[in-house]
């Protein structure tokens, strides 16, 4: 696989507003190498059982290893669990409740509750307040106790 450098007139037209000529030949040069990669139909996998990914690229540039993968969906999700103290949080944030006012009627640290938060959020696979509300109710673990106030 060969490289070629960018030329300033390939991006005319890619870059979006926000972008920098920079970013946008970064953009360009990533939508070569997966178009070039998955042409190329050579893949090895990574990874035990079900959850293995197919890697689709494997480069070093100057000295770092990069590795292109492409995921399999999870097929399904294990139950999680949540300890009561994170359960009450999350049942206070899906009322809408801040961090200091949680922090408050719980009588613990603003720090605790984003710990609690924190390991809400990776225990959900999630990476916001609104996420996490939504995921718990999916997933029926709110016993009720979710919703509006």
């Amino acid at each position: 696989m060969t490289i070629q450098p960018l030329k300033k007139r390939e991006l005319v037209g890619v870059p979006e507003p926000t972008d920098d000529l920079a970013t946008a030949g970064l953009k360009l040069l990533a939508r070569k190498l997966v178009k070039e990669a998955t042409s190329s139909h050579q893949s090895s996998v990574i990874g035990e059982g079900e959850d293995q990914d197919d890697v689709i690229l494997d480069l070093e540039v100057d000295g770092v290893r990069c590795l292109l993968l492409r995921a399999h969906p999870k097929t399904e999700s294990s139950p999680v669990t949540l300890s009561p103290r994170e359960h009450e949080i999350a049942r206070m944030v899906a009322k809408g409740y801040p961090n200091k006012t949680i922090a408050a009627v719980l009588e613990i640290s603003s720090w605790t509750v984003c710990t609690h938060m924190r390991r809400i959020f990776a225990k959900l696979s999630v990476g916001s307040r609104a996420a996490m509300v939504a995921r718990l109710m999916e997933d029926g673990l709110n016993d009720g106790k979710f919703g509006p106030r």
